[in-house]
């Protein structure tokens, strides 16, 4: 019997819409569920803003996949006729032989990119806004910035429907199982069935792969948004800088400047772990203290009042890399992604190389940092 649909996409967060875009506007019939109505606050895209960077100190092959994702992100603000990045550059502050600025140096000058190292003195003459330690040291890029992750996930999907697809909302999928050379689809209220399956359910990745048993965990992070106790003009996006910090061995912490809101910080990583279904959505008066002992060190006019908090959460790999690939005993499936709370700036990218693999094309990226094989048990 003839395929309802060509793909189906679980999932209609920052990877899904995207995918869902990419194989609609190439003819493809897509059918996207979502267990709510993106763009939403119970996952992972949303809380304003996410940062975009190009010198990545996670990995240098990240970096090719980020050049073409700027594209692609100019391209769809071009479409939807929506602003969706603000370049402010951004600095990456710590010490000299740490993880962040190792690695941002790394990956800068393995690819050529345009970067300066700034001593804590000049840090603190360029950015009166920031107070280094006088150990630390800074590694800026100027094409580093901010993406609207809720407007960004709104584009796509309004995009996809524009090209056909059919996007059916609170309607989860509850599993799915091979079908042929295709794949059959429950949810709650129906079954359908196409060629192929992309899951891309961050959080609730694992409820739809529980043969893989997946070493996955979802962890709890908070956002804040302080207003500045002085001078605002420092936190200006035309004077402020997106920035992250390791202001211990591992330990992170990242800042965007002031777009309106109050000036945006949170911790990366270093959450309590969690279920989707169970995130503790209330923030302590404990946890916001922890968050301004770090601002009164390096940010120390940022202690003001708090405006607003979030919480959202990320899907952790053990290594904090992505996963994309596909299913290792159903080729008909591919994942995308969890993605270890720095996937967001990926996602238009991520859905370009998932309606290649669905469509059975190569892609030009070396994804070998994030093959499945590597998480079995």
């Amino acid at each position: 019997m003839p395929h309802d649909f060509d793909v189906i996409i679980a999932g209609l967060g920052a990877m899904g819409s995207a995918a869902a875009y990419h194989l609609a506007a190439r003819g493809r019939r897509v059918l996207g569920l979502d267990r709510f109505q993106p763009p939403h606050a119970f996952g992972s895209s949303h809380g304003q803003t996410r940062i975009i960077r190009e010198a990545y100190f996670e990995h240098p092959l990240y970096v090719p996949l980020i050049q073409r994702a700027y594209e692609l992100w100019e391209q769809l603000e071009h479409e939807s006729g929506r602003r969706l990045h603000h370049q402010t550059g951004g600095v990456m502050i710590g010490a000299r032989d740490g993880v962040l600025v190792g690695g941002a140096e790394r990956s800068a000058r393995e690819h050529h990119l345009a970067h300066q190292i700034f001593s804590a003195p000049e840090l603190r003459q360029k950015f009166p806004a920031f107070a280094p330690s006088d150990d630390m040291v800074g590694v800026w890029e100027p094409r580093a910035g901010i993406l609207f992750p809720e407007l960004a996930v709104q584009s796509h999907l309004e995009l996809a429907a524009r090209h056909g697809a059919t996007l059916r909302f609170h309607e989860p999928v509850v599993r799915w199982e091979a079908d042929g050379a295709g794949v059959r689809v429950f949810t709650a209220t129906g079954t359908y069935r196409a060629e192929r399956l992309l899951l891309s359910a961050g959080a609730w990745m694992s409820s739809l792969l529980p043969a893989l048993a997946l070493p996955l965990t979802v962890e709890r992070q908070v956002l804040y948004w302080f207003e500045p106790r002085a001078d605002a003009e420092p936190f200006l996006p035309e004077r402020c800088p997106i920035s992250i910090w390791e202001y211990a061995p591992q330990q992170f912490f990242y800042t965007f400047p002031n777009l309106g809101e109050g000036v945006k910080v949170a911790l990366h990583h270093q959450g309590e772990l969690t279920t989707p279904d169970d995130v503790r959505r209330e923030v302590s008066a404990e946890e916001t203290e922890a968050m301004r002992a770090l601002l009164r060190r390096f940010l120390p006019s940022v202690d003001g009042t708090l405006r607003s908090t979030a919480v959202c959460v990320y899907t952790n790999t053990p290594d904090d890399h992505f996963l994309l690939d596909a299913h290792p005993a159903h080729p008909a499936v591919f994942i995308a992604s969890p993605c270890s709370g720095h996937g967001f700036k990926f996602a238009s990218v991520i859905g370009e190389i998932a309606a290649a693999r669905l469509e059975g094309r190569d892609v030009p990226f070396d994804l070998s940092l994030f093959h499945g094989a590597r998480l079995a048990r």
